[in-house]
């Protein structure tokens, strides 16, 4: 009896791995920059709520086509931009570039930092490490660099948002990888007391909302289609018929949401913005 448990739990135990290589060729397909730079307010606010300092030492954790990290670098800080996907990076670097900016920029698995312990003031992530399927280990990581008294900013969608809501109506088309958890639980506060309060001094999360301005439910569809890498991902993981009702799906989802009534989309969704004090 105790071999077979053993043996149905390491059947169980997701392939991290393989689950992280998909998760890279999706976020690498499409041109994430195209949506990416439409939530840069968001990066600025977690920033402000962090009271971030002149020449602090700052960590970007799958900090994708670089919004926190180009508010933290326009705040004068010491910033390091870690992405698990060259491209983002590259996205990130350019627009640095146009603006004068310094930034030191590292591929980097967020589930596995290649920094020593207690070595940054602040640590910082805007939706990017709630997608890393070994949660607890990211979790570890960012505590685990970040230095005692320094601070952890993170901005996570929640599980009842738009968002949260559309990756839903996406997993009943294209399931999620079996044993990983939803992503939208970063932004839950059960999720934020089990895997830091342990670790930490004290834990801040406010509610914030994040308005999606585009020209109408269509446009915000094609673009995310075309752009958008798990969205463009799942499309192309379907027969024509259920790519069809999966945009039915989402316009609908969209519907649901929209508080626009010009035709235009003004979809407001939910998120967690949480400040950490190790």
């Amino acid at each position: 009896m105790m071999n077979i448990a053993r043996s149905n739990l390491t059947t169980m135990t997701p392939n991290f791995d393989a689950i992280k290589q998909k998760q890279q060729a999706a976020w690498g397909s499409g041109d994430y920059a195209k949506v990416g730079v439409t939530i840069q307010i968001t990066g600025e606010e977690l920033c402000e709520s962090m009271d971030l300092r002149s020449g602090q030492s700052v960590l970007d954790v799958a900090a994708g086509n670089g919004n926190a990290t180009l508010a933290a670098a326009r705040r004068f800080c010491h910033v390091v931009s870690t992405d698990y996907v060259d491209h983002l990076l590259n996205q990130s670097r350019a627009r640095a570039n146009v603006e004068g900016l310094t930034i030191d920029y590292q591929q980097a698995d967020a589930e596995n930092l290649p920094f020593p312990k207690e070595h940054f003031d602040n640590v910082i992530s805007t939706f990017g490490v709630m997608f890393t399927p070994n949660q607890a280990k990211s979790a570890q990581e960012l505590v685990r660099v970040c230095k005692t008294g320094g601070k952890i900013g993170l901005a996570n969608w929640t599980p009842s948002s738009f968002i949260g809501q559309l990756f839903k109506t996406i997993g009943k088309f294209v399931p999620p990888p079996s044993g990983v958890p939803s992503p939208a639980l970063w932004g839950t506060d059960a999720f934020l007391s089990e895997h830091f309060e342990a670790n930490v001094t004290e834990i801040n999360q406010k509610t914030k909302c994040f308005r999606f301005r585009y020209q109408s439910p269509q446009h915000f569809v094609d673009l995310f289609r075309e752009y958008y890498g798990p969205v463009h991902k799942a499309f192309l993981a379907l027969g024509s018929e259920e790519a069809a009702a999966l945009e039915k799906d989402i316009l609908t989802l969209i519907g649901k949401f929209n508080i626009a009534k010009d035709g235009t989309m003004v979809v407001p969704s939910d998120y967690a913005e949480v400040v950490i004090t190790k």
